[in-house]
């Protein structure tokens, strides 16, 4: 029998006023409609690490992270059986500070599938397809649906909070990620377990 499905949602972007955690709490709440799953909201905001700067590959320490923050961080990426990673585009790529999250670990991230939520410009496609690049170099398998949404800022009142029903047009797009997500969860779940 199929343990529960452990899905963190990773909020990737750290700055002031960022819109990200408004999509983030909305997938989250929509994941958590789904039976035999277990989500949880990772805010990078609560990781702060510094820009890697480690001697070693880490690929190469099996686990054990010289930075307290980041053996957290690892901790809480080896939990997971699946990722869906909310991101900013800026300037045609995504943030930094994700980039370096997906960086300062490895093992981690293995064999487990990523989806995306982005938005930004073209709704933060060319951010998808890099975090793409990344995830297949982490041996992940990164999902092909994703959610892109468009010209957020259009989606803000003018206190910066989520205008009611901003998010309804891409619920769709949100259940085709969750769907495909947890198939390919639980079949990695079993490869995993079969390898460990």
């Amino acid at each position: 029998m199929n343990k529960e499905i452990k899905i963190k949602v990773i909020v990737g972007s750290t700055r002031r006023g960022r819109f990200g955690d408004k999509p983030a709490r909305w997938i989250f709440d929509i994941i958590k409609k789904y039976e035999g799953v277990d989500a949880e909201i990772l805010d990078l905001r609560d990781y702060p690490m510094p820009f890697f700067d480690e001697m070693d590959s880490p690929s190469s320490v099996k686990g054990e992270y010289p930075n307290p923050i980041v053996n957290a961080w690892a901790q809480k990426i080896a939990d997971a059986d699946a990722f869906i990673v909310v991101s900013p585009e800026y300037n045609h790529g995504y943030s930094a500070v994700l980039k370096n999250a997906f960086d300062y670990i490895y093992k981690e991230w293995n064999n487990k599938p990523v989806g995306m939520v982005s938005y930004g410009g073209l709704g933060g496609a060319r951010a998808i397809e890099q975090i793409h690049q990344v995830a297949v170099a982490l041996q992940m398998a990164p999902i092909g649906s994703s959610v892109n949404i468009l010209a957020p800022w259009n989606l803000l009142e003018a206190d910066g909070s989520l205008k009611s029903g901003a998010l309804e047009p891409y619920e769709k797009n949100a259940q085709n990620l969750i769907t495909q997500l947890l198939l390919w969860a639980r079949a990695l779940q079993v490869l995993r377990n079969n390898t460990d």
